[in-house]
C-alpha cells in the first residue's frame, strides 16, 4: 500500500507535514544524502567531544607543569625525576629538549658536563622547534573531519534539494499530461520532501561550524604557549649550560 496520498490526505485541512510525512515523500536519493549526512552528524559530533576534552585536558596539565617548571631550580630537574604526564604538551616539548640536552651532556664515565658549546645549544633549540611542530600536528588530527562537514554537508543537502525539485516537477508535468491537476498543491510536498536534505546539510554544517572555529582558536593559543615555552626554555638552557667564550 502506497502512504503517500494517506500523508498527503492527512496533511490537508490545515495540518503540517510531519517530520515522519517528508521523510515518506522523499525520494531514495534524498534519504540516501540524508543517511550520509547523519553518519557525518555522528563523526563530527565525535570529533568535537573528543577534541574539546583533549584541549580542556592540555590546558589544565599546561598550567600545573608551567607552574612546577617555573619553580624548579635547575633545567633537567623535573627531567631527573623521571616524571610522566601523558596529555601535556608542554612537557612533550620539554622531555624532548631534555632528553637531548642530557645526551650531549652524558659522559661515557663520570658525571654530567656542566657546559655545551654554542652548536649543542642550536641543536637542542631545533629539537625544541621540532617538538612544538609535533605537538601542534598533533592537536590539530581530528579537525579536518569537522572541516569536511562544513564545507560539504550544505553542498550534500542542497544536492538532495535541487533532486528532489527536479523529480518534483517531473512529477508534475507527468500528471499534466495524463490530464490531471498541475498546480502549486500538487507540487507543495515533493518540494517540501527536497528542502529536508537541505535542512539536515545545514543541522551537520552549523554545529560543526562553530566548534571548528573554537577549536581552531584554541590550538593557536596552545601553539603560542608552545613557541613561548620553548623560547624560555631555551633561554634557561643558554643561561645554565651556554660555556663562556673565552
Amino acid at each position: 500500500m502506497n502512504p503517500v496520498p494517506g500523508l498527503l490526505a492527512a496533511a490537508s485541512g490545515g495540518d503540517k507535514l510531519s517530520l515522519v510525512a517528508i521523510w515518506h515523500l522523499a525520494t531514495f536519493e534524498a534519504k540516501i544524502i540524508i543517511v550520509i549526512l547523519l553518519v557525518f552528524s555522528i563523526f563530527a559530533w565525535s570529533t568535537m567531544a573528543a577534541k574539546a576534552l583533549q584541549m580542556h585536558r592540555a590546558k589544565r596539565l599546561n598550567l600545573h607543569f608551567s607552574q612546577e617548571f617555573r619553580t624548579s631550580p635547575a633545567v633537567l630537574d623535573i627531567y631527573d625525576r623521571r616524571l610522566k604526564v601523558e596529555g601535556c604538551p608542554l612537557y612533550s616539548v620539554y622531555q624532548d629538549g631534555c632528553q637531548d640536552i642530557d645526551g650531549r651532556l652524558k659522559q661515557t664515565v663520570g658525571p654530567r658536563k656542566t657546559r655545551l658549546s654554542i652548536k649543542a645549544v642550536e641543536h637542542v633549540k631545533r629539537a625544541l622547534e621540532g617538538a612544538v611542530a609535533r605537538e601542534s600536528l598533533h592537536m590539530e588530527s581530528g579537525l579536518v573531519i569537522l572541516s569536511i562537514a562544513v564545507s560539504g554537508a550544505p553542498f550534500l543537502g542542497l544536492l538532495g534539494t535541487v533532486w528532489g525539485v527536479m523529480d518534483a516537477f517531473g512529477g508534475v508535468a507527468i500528471k499534466a499530461q495524463a490530464g490531471g491537476r498541475a498546480d502549486l498543491a500538487a507540487m507543495a510536498p515533493g518540494v517540501a520532501a527536497a528542502l529536508i536534505t537541505t535542512i539536515a546539510g545545514l543541522l551537520v554544517a552549523i554545529p560543526s561550524m562553530f566548534a571548528y572555529n573554537w577549536l581552531i582558536h584554541s590550538l593557536r593559543v596552545l601553539t603560542v604557549e608552545l613557541d613561548n615555552f620553548a623560547q624560555g626554555l631555551a633561554s634557561r638552557l643558554e643561561t645554565e649550560f651556554l660555556q663562556d667564550d673565552e
